[in-house]
């Protein structure tokens, strides 16, 4: 049985996103022009002025990708006026790629021929261990969508775990009920990561064939019943390259992350945009998003939604992270993996994708440095003291 639709996805139905995206195609310099003017920072250090769908649209069009110079100028005034030089640094722990959802588009899925591994508890700590060691502070538990392996039960369990390490933790696995989040909440769970992964829903279909995962509205309203219950982050995505329209699915991000900073305002809310990368799904992308339109995304966003903290993942290679950092991303993984027990004993399960940038914590840390920006390894106080 499908879960009703929440209250976003009634707002998300009264957007014209095919619309849009087919008015930002047909742009114009001169609309960008206009748009660029309404959103460069005033002056006197005076906030960025707020756009709409509209103008986001125009911003991401063929024409503004032309002007990708002046987008990312406006973009970067607007990110050092917010957050200054400040990037927040998170590891991704895998603790497991069992799932029982067919999504084909994932290394993970249900029936591929790949190697399954659920952490324990201790597994858990060992590779918590590691990671406190390089540094990290903010970490993202990961894993497929198995409510036996990976049940509620055992997700409170490693969060009570991890918790005296790590002072902020935040989980993407699947999605869970209000009680369930509010369980987490109270063993010390701070964020929900849930990538949409495409607000098209006859795509998203196409592509979830099987399992919980393929309730579009479940998916859709996990974030307000995360935040209903307490969770302090929210952090949201669309998986580009699984559409054949990346702006329409842009734009519904940017609505989406809207809504949620209006409805839900003590909440802190985040955008990903991951590519598709190789996986054992061998799937392809259906249209590729090259880095100027990359670029051009991320910049958008900023200056659509200046308080929006933009992330950026290891997926994408170390020369464009050196550069999005110094535009419009305020959060950024480094050092990762994303097999389970992939810290402490790697090569010993399948990973969920390959990674581009395979820096170590410590180079990331003094790339920012070199860059003139202060890494942020810890910007949470933890209620107890660490445990080493």
């Amino acid at each position: 049985m499908s879960a009703p639709p929440g209250e976003f996805a009634r707002e998300l139905a009264g957007h014209d996103l095919a619309g849009l995206s087919a008015m930002s195609r047909r742009a114009t310099s001169a609309e960008v022009d206009t748009v660029l003017r309404r959103v460069r920072p005033g002056s006197g250090g005076s906030a960025t002025p707020r756009i709409g769908l509209a103008e986001l649209a125009i911003l991401l069009s063929p024409a503004a990708t032309a002007r990708l110079e002046e987008l990312a100028i406006a973009a970067r005034e607007a990110t050092l006026l917010r957050f200054g030089r400040a990037v927040r640094l998170f590891a991704p722990m895998y603790v497991s790629n069992a799932c029982l959802s067919s999504c084909t588009y994932c290394g993970f899925a249900k029936g591929l021929p790949v190697v399954r591994r659920t952490l324990d508890l201790e597994e858990v700590v060992a590779e918590g261990r590691l990671l406190v060691d390089r540094g990290f502070r903010h970490l993202l538990l990961v894993s497929g969508e198995h409510r036996v392996e990976v049940s509620a039960d055992y997700l409170v369990a490693v969060v009570e775990r991890l918790r005296p390490m790590f002072p902020s933790i935040s989980i993407e696995t699947q999605t869970w009920s209000d009680d369930t989040y509010a369980r987490l909440v109270r063993a010390g769970l701070e964020g929900v990561v849930h990538y949409q992964e495409t607000y098209d829903r006859a795509r998203y279909a196409e592509v979830h064939v099987a399992g919980w995962k393929r309730d579009y509205d479940r998916r859709l309203s996990s974030f307000e019943r995360a935040a209903r219950a307490g969770v302090r982050r929210l952090g949201i995505g669309a998986l580009l390259g699984l559409a054949p329209d990346w702006r329409a699915d842009v734009l519904a991000l940017a609505a989406h992350a809207s809504f949620l900073s209006r409805r839900y305002w003590r909440t802190e809310v985040s955008i990903a945009l991951p590519r598709i990368k190789p996986s054992a799904s061998g799937f392809p992308p259906v249209v590729v998003v090259d880095d100027a339109e990359f670029v051009q995304a991320y910049a958008a966003l900023r200056l659509f939604e200046p308080d929006l903290a933009l992330s950026l993942s290891t997926r994408e290679p170390a020369v464009l992270r050196d550069g999005l950092v110094r535009i419009a991303v305020t959060t950024m993984s480094a050092g990762s993996s994303t097999e389970p027990g992939g810290y402490t004993t790697p090569g010993t399960a399948q990973e969920q994708f390959s990674i581009s940038d395979e820096r170590s914590p410590a180079q990331i840390a003094a790339m920012l440095a070199e860059a003139g920006y202060e890494p942020v390894w810890k910007d949470a106080f933890p209620l107890v003291d660490p445990v080493r």
